[in-house]
């Protein structure tokens, strides 16, 4: 890594900042359309090859969600306010592949309705595009994540194509829960995966080692740095510890010249280009652009707005996790294989928002977190919500457990792993332009620049689809098939990593930052890629959209810019 060549790329067509899946696809598409392709990247080109030591990593106690992938804390230093605590370096990691490289791997489209809020239920804002628009580049997103799945969501559009791979089989725990579902007449179907079911795009089809997140040794799940690979294969070049720290323009303010970049032994450079896509994500798109004011843009770049940082918008959860005197065989698998959009169209008045019902094959402990479970105190389960973390293993006010050694801690072992079950909501957030990314000017990172501060306050929306999602689960719960010995209801799950909305698209200058094909409205070469983009984020995933909206991009440039 330290012998990497970092200078500047001599001629560019076109310079990405970022390479996770929204960089990644864009430079991949306009490289093999032949255009000269830059993609600076923040964080490290990690070798697939370390895996699985990554893997052992994550298996022993003391790291976090993402600790694995090395995350620079004074790097990514950030403050939050706002009613929620928002945990951005749990849910996020930097490097090539992004956050792919430990998500979940849920890769649900969005619905008709979720592009048409306003004009459907008189709320939020309806999308410039529609569902149709993306329809073609949904197919191409499939295609290219390598997508295993069913048609059997009666919920959603009719498909125009089978997914690429077959779905994988409901697992033993979804399969208990999924008949708890039909006694009370709620229909489930599968999950579309961005995980190999089988030999795809050669990779490896899913063995199982389920530590999905983190990290997937085996490659079967997808992550953004396989099209990484592929651009550099048609021609594209990453440089990755490649910190953006401004954007220039030129003297009017009408084009993008330059991205200035310091690089890990502290050189600063300048690469220019004819056109620059901002897909650093929903967080570090906004604050560079605030990052980059200048005499013609007091606020921030492309901000003549104001919305630049506002309407951010992230997936809150509820739910609940408990234990049955049966085996639920936990942690066998780390992705969910079963879930139910049927609570996905509102209804009532005034009505719920979305939410969308999911089984979790992650729920309870893990074998380590057992074994070391007299760190935790008396009755507690709430700790075996979330990934493992550190949070985990410390030491906690109250009534500690005994110390069990031998025999006794190998019975608690076998008692507590295999009967626990997780059952969780994801809820329809709404844009507040109060939930927004600033500069948080009395911080700052190792590089003197001011962190982002997230704000953000899930609001009475959510608390009513949240309420209207625990009913559901209740009925669920109480309708297994099996004696519940004891369930710890989740009243809310922060940030789970699906920030959003944050250079919301639109057909107006003064409400938006970026017109339907995602040029900025202020800067003629400046386009944006990513989640930071969207309007609304209904209840599912944004991934598979984050992948149709950058091919569409990807199409656009080659075929009406560069």
């Amino acid at each position: 890594m330290a012998g990497r060549d970092r200078t500047p790329s001599e001629r560019a067509d076109v310079c990405v900042i970022g390479a996770g899946p929204a960089g990644s696809l864009v430079a991949y598409r306009l490289a093999e359309a032949g255009h000269d392709v830059v993609v600076l990247e923040a964080g490290e080109w990690f070798d697939f090859e370390d895996r699985p030591t990554q893997m052992e990593r994550a298996l022993r106690p003391g790291h976090d969600a993402v600790g694995v992938w090395d995350t620079d804390r004074e790097r990514d230093a950030y403050t939050t306010s706002g009613e929620a605590t928002y945990p951005l370096n749990v849910r996020r990691s930097k490097g090539v592949g992004g956050s792919t490289l430990h998500w979940g791997g849920r890769v649900s489209r969005f619905a008709p309705k979720d592009f048409e809020m306003r004009s459907r239920y008189g709320v939020a804002s309806d999308w410039p595009i529609g569902y149709e628009d993306l329809r073609p580049y949904y197919v191409e997103a499939e295609r290219e994540l390598g997508v295993a799945g069913a048609d059997d969501n009666p919920f959603m559009p009719e498909r125009e194509e089978p997914f690429p791979m077959e779905a994988f089989p409901p697992s033993y725990s979804d399969s208990i829960l999924a008949e708890a579902c039909e006694d009370i007449d709620i229909v489930t179907h599968s999950v579309p995966n961005a995980r190999n079911s089988e030999p795809y795009d050669d990779r490896s089809p899913c063995v199982g080692y389920g530590t999905c997140r983190p990290v997937c040794p085996s490659g079967a799940k997808y992550s953004a740095d396989v099209h990484a690979r592929k651009a550099v294969e048609e021609g594209a070049r990453v440089i990755d510890r490649a910190v953006v720290r401004r954007l220039e323009h030129d003297a009017d303010g009408d084009r993008l010249t330059a991205a200035r970049y310091q690089t890990p032994n502290g050189e600063l450079h300048r690469q220019t280009a004819r056109t620059f896509v901002l897909a650093a994500g929903a967080v570090e798109n906004p604050r560079l652009l605030l990052l980059s004011k200048s005499a013609e843009y007091p606020d921030g770049l492309a901000n003549s707005s104001g919305v630049v940082g506002r309407y951010f918008m992230e997936h809150p959860y509820v739910g609940v996790v408990g234990k049955m005197d049966g085996l639920t065989g936990q942690h066998r698998i780390g992705f969910g294989t079963t879930e139910s959009y049927q609570f996905y169209e509102p209804d009532g008045d005034p009505p719920p928002g979305s939410f969308k019902i999911e089984f979790s094959n992650e729920g309870g402990p893990r074998i380590v977190d057992l074994a070391l479970r007299q760190r935790d105190p008396v009755g507690s389960l709430s700790r075996t919500i979330s990934s493992p973390g550190p949070s985990t293993l410390e030491g906690l006010a109250g009534e500690q457990r005994p110390i069990e050694w031998g025999d006794e801690l190998l019975e608690t072992m076998r008692g507590g792993y295999g009967h626990y079950f997780r059952i969780v909501a994801e809820i329809e957030p709404l844009p507040d332009p109060e939930n927004r990314i600033t500069l948080n000017e009395d911080v700052t990172d190792d590089f003197g620049d001011p962190v982002p501060d997230v704000s953000w306050s899930p609001g009475s929306y959510f608390e009513r689809t949240g309420e209207r999602a625990h009913e559901v689960i209740d009925r669920i719960v109480e309708h297994i098939d099996a004696d519940v010995e004891d369930v710890e209801r989740i009243p809310y799950i922060e940030g789970v990593g699906h920030s959003s909305g944050t250079t919301r698209m639109g057909t107006d200058p003064a409400e938006s930052v970026v017109d339907s094909n995602q040029r900025t409205h202020d800067v003629e070469n400046l386009y944006i890629s990513g989640a930071s983009t969207f309007i609304t984020i209904g209840a599912s995933q944004p991934t598979l959209t984050i992948a149709a909206t950058a091919l569409r991009l990807a199409d656009h440039l080659d075929s009406e810019v560069l």
